[in-house]
């Protein structure tokens, strides 16, 4: 299991767009992160104030950075390389996802080529499932300062 502490290690994203608060399982070719959606996220107060629903793209946000820590843990990949999102295909949403869900991603490796690849992944709320699709993506080299470390 890793921790806020060690996924901020790995990903660059801070307040407010980290959006995986914990690593469940993790393996070279697997991985399954765990979002606690509460209705103190910012993106609440527009979306939609009577009614919240976490924005879709946000679900495909911590869908990725799920999938992003399966890849920056891997053997090869250096501190200073950022993930990109390429593409993403057959991506349907099933239900939406509220204040108080536990938003649970699992994602598995397709294709690693050098510094691109392909990543199955699965969103889950209580076990239903929320959304679906398939992430590619580039590894880059980032220039971070000592700060950003």
């Amino acid at each position: 299991m890793i921790d806020i502490h060690g996924i901020m290690k790995h990903l660059p994203h801070r307040y407010p767009f980290l959006l995986v608060d914990r690593i469940l399982e993790l393996d070279e070719n697997r991985v399954v992160g765990l979002k606690n959606v509460t209705i103190n996220e910012p993106f609440f107060q527009g979306h939609f104030p009577v009614e919240p629903v976490m924005p879709g793209v946000l679900v495909l946000e911590s869908m990725g950075q799920v999938a992003g820590m399966m890849i920056a843990s891997r053997p090869g990949i250096e501190e200073d390389q950022l993930l990109i999102l390429t593409t993403l295909e057959d991506v349907k949403f099933r239900r939406p996802v509220r204040p108080g869900d536990q938003l649970v991603t699992e994602a598995e490796m397709l294709r690693l080529r050098g510094r691109m690849g392909k990543v199955k992944a699965v969103a889950r709320v209580d076990g239903e499932l929320v959304a679906e699709g398939v992430f590619g993506f580039l590894v880059i080299r980032t220039l971070r300062t000592e700060e950003e470390k």
